[in-house]
């Protein structure tokens, strides 16, 4: 119990920020540093905006977490989860059982997805979805009779989830030293032309990053590689949005090596890249695809794993039970908001929405910020993005201590009741679908006072 807590402004006379100082741990936290300050208590939300308890009306240019994407305060994802709760509150989709909302969404990602992904898992977060379909991955092939093909390729920066065997597929370090590296899991270069591209043009380098894949292949043996797992735009990593060459060669590399390809559409599925999917947006066929985040616009956790025909008729007709799954698999409540926010993704036409409003979003960018000395560049896709921040723009050369100036102007952003994510000394944003002209005047408005900000507190760092 907290002693004499210092009351917050609330009708209640309860301190919120001590009670989650002491009981509460939050993810991806030093939790020191944390509470040498205070959280900021999030209240309420509406379309793109958040309130906090001290009153605060804060633009959310991050879409809570990449996910939001038909807004905040959707009463019809409201309704459908309180009819579905007044119907059919639970059941399991074990004991050769399932629910009407259950096969409705199956049914209906497998038309929406591209190829032939007519098979669907479901999960609850991308994590346990990455998780899902590397097993199925290292299945498949045990089930042919290749157990030893059970490397899964990744790339630097990557980010798979926080689950064991998704933090190992990602290129995340820090995670790795916490535990998450594990064996038969590799890693190469990212198709980060801004941070690697040197003086190659965009084109040879993505084809450049390319061949790393195919590089590590031959130093392992194809035999020996399962899948390689990749996402369409490295969210988490910096929004990395290849170059226009990158994913056909991947694709050619893993059909040309008997290698499964798995796009991780956790962040670019539903229309946040311009088109339904980002598999689409890049041309991608995967024999595997997980989705969340903007499943249910992050209204109730649910994930899946869409599985192409040539694995799913292994998994279904030659290797027996399949031992995965997870109480919640296919929750009929997360089924039905899923169901209710395609309708609306797809009635007010989201994706080709994200696609229009982008392209404003980078242009306002662009003329608010280009010239800036600290903007080394400014990219994006539909509704993802990203600001470079760096020392020196005619050289790309970043700050030292990468990650310091980054979170020097995520803290201006926050100042300036913005939310933008700090990844390295990239500033990222992935607006609700729904934001507006007016909104979109706003966000840039309160991103250029933090950056600007940001840009005096470094000026003698500049060149």
């Amino acid at each position: 119990m907290l002693d004499h807590p210092e009351t917050s402004r609330n009708s209640f006379g309860f301190d919120w920020q001590a009670a989650d100082a002491a009981h509460h741990l939050h993810p991806f936290s030093d939790h020191r540093a944390l509470h040498q300050g205070k959280v900021k208590i999030i209240t309420s939300a509406e379309g793109v905006y958040l309130t906090d308890d001290a009153g605060n009306r804060i633009l959310d240019a991050m879409a809570g977490l990449w996910c939001v994407a038909v807004g905040y305060g959707r009463q019809e994802l409201v309704d459908a989860a309180t009819a579905q709760m007044k119907t059919l509150p639970f059941y399991n989709t074990f004991f050769k059982t399932a629910t009407r909302p259950v096969i409705s969404l199956a049914e209906r990602l497998t038309r929406m997805a591209p190829g032939d992904l007519n098979h669907a898992f479901f999960a609850c977060s991308g994590s346990e979805a990455v998780d899902t379909a590397l097993r199925m991955a290292r299945t498949y092939w045990i089930t042919k009779g290749q157990p030893s093909k059970r490397v899964i390729i990744g790339r630097e920066f990557g980010y798979h989830g926080s689950t064991t065997l998704g933090a190992a597929a990602g290129g995340m370090v820090d995670m790795h030293r916490q535990g998450a590296a594990l064996p038969d899991f590799a890693h190469v270069l990212p198709p980060y032309w801004y941070g690697y591209g040197g003086q190659m043009s965009p084109a040879e380098f993505g084809l450049y990053a390319a061949k790393q894949v195919e590089a590590k292949i031959h130093e392992i043996g194809a035999d020996h590689v399962a899948a390689f797992i990749g996402e369409p735009i490295q969210g988490a990593g910096g929004v990395i949005i290849p170059p226009e060459t990158y994913w056909p060669e991947i694709q050619r590399i893993c059909r040309a090596n008997d290698i499964l390809l798995i796009a991780d559409e956790v962040i670019c599925g539903f229309g946040r890249t311009g088109r339904m999917f980002g598999s689409e947006t890049f041309g991608i066929t995967p024999d595997l695809m997980t989705l969340a985040k903007g499943i249910t616009s992050g209204y109730i956790p649910l994930s899946a794993v869409l599985v192409g025909d040539k694995v799913a008729d292994v998994l279904i007709n030659q290797t027996g039970e399949f031992y995965h799954g997870f109480t919640y698999s296919g929750h009929p409540v997360a089924c039905a908001v899923a169901l209710a926010n395609l309708d609306i993704l797809e009635s007010e036409g989201l994706a080709a929405r994200a696609e229009r409003m982008g392209v404003t979003l980078r242009a306002k960018l662009t003329e608010a910020l280009a010239d800036e000395p600290i903007i080394g560049e400014i990219r994006g896709t539909g509704l993802i993005g990203a600001i470079e921040l760096t020392a020196d723009k005619r050289t790309r050369r970043f700050f030292d201590k990468r990650g310091r100036v980054g979170t020097l102007c995520r803290d201006h952003c926050f100042a300036n009741n913005l939310v933008m994510r700090a990844v390295r000394d990239t500033m990222v944003f992935s607006p609700p679908l729904t934001i507006t002209d007016a909104e979109i005047d706003e966000l840039v408005a309160r991103a250029k006072r933090a950056i600007l900000a940001t840009q005096a507190d470094v000026r003698s760092e500049i060149q």
